[in-house]
């Protein structure tokens, strides 16, 4: 199968995900074609910057799910969370690595959950792992680690919090 094939199941879910996920209009969930891949990317809001320039998952914080031509070949369906440009998080006061290593010491209780999952990367890739491409349970499995991302995401939430300006 081609990665436009998977595009079309990720928009669908995109879309399923969207009408299902907590927090009306707190969480955006997108699917596209990025870097030759076809992604479903999932993030809150108050992760990425606010100004009009920014295009979202860019100077953001996001979980995605992926499938490349490459991954096609391997039978992989990878998923990560990117913490991108988060010096630039005008809402906050960020060192990425410092973030990074606070983001694994606390995600280090769910780490089992995740199938393959590493976390031994660089500041901008907080974890990724893999699943085997699922033939006849593809959006069961797709919607399943979406909703496991849910349950870490007060990580992410309250590492922001912690590093948040002061107004004044």
């Amino acid at each position: 199968m081609e990665t436009s094939i998977y595009l079309d199941k990720f928009e669908a879910l995109a879309g399923q995900l969207t009408r299902e996920l907590p927090g009306q209009g707190q969480l955006q969930c997108k699917a596209g074609m990025w870097l030759n891949s076809a992604v479903l990317k999932i993030q809150r809001t108050s992760w990425l910057n606010p100004s009009a320039g920014v295009k979202p998952f860019e100077e953001s914080i996001f979980f995605s799910l992926w499938i490349s031509e490459a991954s096609l070949k391997e039978n992989r369906l990878y998923y990560n969370i990117h913490a991108l440009k988060l010096r630039e998080l005008s809402a906050y006061v960020i060192k990425s690595r410092e973030f990074a290593e606070a983001f694994r010491k606390a995600f280090k209780a769910f780490e089992k959950r995740w199938p393959n999952v590493r976390t031994d990367f660089g500041p901008l890739t907080l974890m990724e792992g893999w699943i085997k491409i699922p033939e006849k349970t593809f959006e069961k499995d797709v919607l399943a680690l979406a909703r496991q991302f849910l349950d870490i995401e007060f990580i992410i939430n309250g590492l922001l919090e912690e590093r948040r300006k002061v107004k004044g």
